[in-house]
Formats: C-alpha cells, sequence, structure tokens
C-alpha cells in the first residue's frame, strides 16, 4: 500500500511538471498546479487501493494518474474572458423595456 501511495503521488507530481513545462501559461498558479498533482494522484490512488484491493498495483496507478489528471485540467485557464453574471447592473437593465 505505502508503494502505491508513493508510487502515485510521484506519478502525479510527474504529470503536473510536464503540464507546466508544455502548457505554462495556462495555469495561473504553478504552485497549486504542482500542490494539486501528487495529492490527488495520492488519493485517487488511496482510493482505487481501497476499492480493488492490493495486488493490482497497475491498475491503482493508472487510476491515480487519471484522477491526476483530471484534477489538473480543471485548474487550466481557458484564455476567455469571464462572463457577466446576473448581479451586473446593465444586465438587469437590458432586457427591460419600459
Amino acid at each position: 500500500m505505502l508503494g502505491e501511495l508513493f508510487g502515485s503521488a510521484l506519478l502525479g507530481l510527474v504529470l503536473a511538471l510536464a503540464a507546466l513545462h508544455w502548457l505554462p501559461r495556462r495555469f495561473p498558479n504553478h504552485r497549486l498546479v504542482l500542490a494539486t498533482g501528487p495529492a490527488s494522484a495520492a488519493g485517487g490512488g488511496l482510493i482505487a487501493w481501497a476499492v480493488l484491493g492490493s495486488g493490482h498495483l497497475l491498475l491503482a496507478l493508472l487510476v491515480a494518474t487519471s484522477v491526476a489528471a483530471v484534477l489538473v485540467s480543471l485548474l487550466m485557464d481557458n484564455g476567455r474572458a469571464p462572463q457577466p453574471g446576473p448581479a451586473d447592473p446593465r444586465l438587469a437593465t437590458a432586457g427591460r423595456t419600459h
């Protein structure tokens, strides 16, 4: 179990470093990416170990890497301007005709 945990965390760190290397401008906070990769992979590895049990190292590492990839991808900035929300006063009066 301990080997799966450290292996998962190492894979998550490698995934985070690769994401920052290939797309450095898409991630506004590099420290958050470097923390999220290993932590999410370790969590995914622990969940996979709890569900599958011991003896499924490759599958647990695959699940851990997948969880890390999904959570790191959520940190990406898509480059679009934020859409105005309903609290925007211009939107509150835009649809009204008096």
